[in-house]
């Protein structure tokens, strides 16, 4: 039985990896701003509510939430998604996209470091391919692109910071799929999503630690 702590963890991606690993007899601490019955019924979860992940004192709460635990998976899944485009581009709407998916996941992880297991843990980057530059053939969405390719960097950092640790960073882009944030559009099912993701996460290795991964295994460019 593995520990796993999971952001987001209210919808989409989130609850879907909540499910699963519970579904594996793991001990899951799924972190939501607001919590909801999906999943409050799911065996074998403890709802931490009330987690905004852009607030000191929310992270500051989630620390002592979790008093005593080994983390064996953290998985920073919360995120947004603003369509920015060209001629209004929104000073705030990027800020505040910057704040939740690149430095929320950073400080985050930095709070929670000394629960992470040695040798052995593993903390997981929920990114997005649309925050690799060579990857970028249609331009738009600038809020999300730029943050995403902050986590990336932040990541990478991490990867060889902590290598001496024996703690790995998995850096996963989950596919195109159909949640809330892509208003339901997208080319598989959050379900589908969080098992690639789950098989990404068990097979990640030191020696992928801070490499680009999709959720299908593929290595992604920067």
């Amino acid at each position: 039985m593995k520990n796993v702590v999971i952001t987001g963890a209210n919808r989409g991606i989130g609850l879907q990896l909540t499910r699963k690993y519970a579904a594996q007899l793991n001990k899951v601490y799924a972190c939501c701003r607001s919590p909801n019955r999906e999943m409050e019924t799911v065996n074998g979860v403890q709802v931490i509510p009330d987690i905004d992940v852009t607030l000191p004192e929310s992270l500051a709460t989630l620390k002592h939430h979790l008093k005593g635990v080994d983390i064996d998976i953290l998985i920073n899944n919360a995120g947004i998604l603003h369509v920015d485009s060209l001629p209004k581009v929104d000073a705030e709407s990027l800020k505040l996209q910057f704040a939740v998916n690149s430095i929320a996941p950073l400080m985050l992880t930095q709070t929670l470091l000394d629960r992470i297991t040695r040798p052995g843990g593993k903390i997981v980057m929920i990114t997005s391919r649309m925050g690799s530059i060579a990857d970028n053939s249609s331009g738009g969405y600038y809020g999300y692109r730029m943050s995403k390719v902050a986590l990336n960097m932040a990541s990478v950092s991490l990867a060889k910071d902590l290598r001496s640790d024996k703690i790995s960073v998995a850096i996963i882009h989950p596919g195109f799929v159909a949640t809330d944030m892509t208003q339901h559009q997208g080319m598989m099912p959050a379900a589908d999503s969080a098992r690639n993701i789950m098989q990404v996460i068990d097979e990640m290795t030191p020696d992928k630690s801070g490499q680009f991964f999709h959720c299908s295994g593929e290595s992604l460019p920067w």
